[in-house]
Parts: structure tokens; C-alpha cells; sequence
């Protein structure tokens, strides 16, 4: 006797129509900012995450495992934007203090004077391009559907976002 190859799980009509549209967000979005934070400041969005992440902190500085966690970044690709904020002169990286392994990365005032002009503008056009078009209960609505997800995208809360989403 042969095993039967289960079904797949087709997705339903109204599934198939959100699973385009969200595909078509996950295309535009990204290179949207991208293209605002190119022209505007010769950034990636990576790259602004890592600036603004690094100015939240009273210190300025972060292990760059936590940095990567913020920002929303593996570990290959943090240390791929920090190389490229270094030669900007934006940021810097250190061994840490506590234990001499690992790397901070600090943020220079350079890096403090570009996260700062850089920032109304980017918030500005995230205002744009997710915010504004929303009505009211839409952000909630939008919060409990992206935190679902990311639960199950990131089930070991590696990135920030998700740890924080859990909080709530």
C-alpha cells in the first residue's frame, strides 16, 4: 500500500487576494524608504535603524548582537551596515568594556548630527506611506495582525520588535 500525499492547503479566495497585496507591501515598502533615505541622506534603511537605535541610547552605544536585535538584522548582515556607517564616520565599534569579546558599536557625534537631520524626513514618509492612509482602529488592528505574525516568523524573539510586540 502507497501513503497518500496529503493536499496541500490551498489558500481561499479572499487569502489568495490579501497574500498579493501583502507580497506587493513587502516589494514596495522597503524600496519606497529606501529610495526617500538614498535620496535624501545616503542611507538604507538599515542604516538609519542602526543611527536612530544607537541615539535612543543614553550611552550611544550597543553590543552589536543587541544592535542587530533593534535594528532588526542578522548578525552578518549588522556587521555589514556598522563596516559601512565606520566609513561614513558615523559609527564606530570598540572591544566591550564588560568582557573584552564582543564589539559595541558607538555612535559618533557625525553619526548624532545625521540621525538627527535625517530623522523628520523618514518619519515624515513612514507617516506617508503606512500611517495616513489608515483609519481609525486600523493601527490597532494593523499591531495585532503584524505581532501574530512576527510570532511565528521569529518564535525566539531575536529581533526586538517581536520582544517588544509580547510585552504589550
Amino acid at each position: 500500500m502507497s501513503e497518500q500525499t496529503p493536499q496541500p492547503r490551498w489558500l481561499s479566495t479572499e487569502e489568495r487576494r490579501v497574500w498579493l497585496r501583502l507580497s506587493a507591501v513587502m516589494e514596495l515598502l522597503p524600496a519606497a524608504l529606501d529610495a526617500q533615505l538614498q535620496r535624501d541622506a545616503g542611507l538604507t534603511v538599515t542604516g538609519y535603524l542602526t543611527l536612530a537605535m544607537l541615539s535612543e541610547e543614553p550611552t550611544r552605544s550597543l553590543r552589536m548582537s543587541e544592535l542587530g536585535a533593534r535594528s532588526n538584522a542578522s548578525p552578518s548582515r549588522i556587521s555589514h551596515v556598522v563596516s559601512r556607517l565606520e566609513k561614513d564616520g558615523w559609527v564606530r565599534r570598540e572591544r566591550s568594556a564588560d568582557d573584552g569579546r564582543g564589539q559595541v558599536a558607538i555612535l559618533t557625534d557625525a553619526g548624532w548630527d545625521k540621525v538627527v537631520a535625517t530623522a523628520p524626513g523618514h518619519v515624515e514618509r513612514v507617516r506617508q506611506l503606512v500611517f495616513d492612509p489608515l483609519e481609525d482602529g486600523d493601527v490597532a488592528d494593523l499591531d495585532r495582525t503584524v505581532t501574530r505574525v512576527l510570532d511565528v516568523l521569529d518564535p525566539d524573539a531575536r529581533f526586538a520588535a517581536t520582544a517588544l510586540a509580547r510585552e504589550v
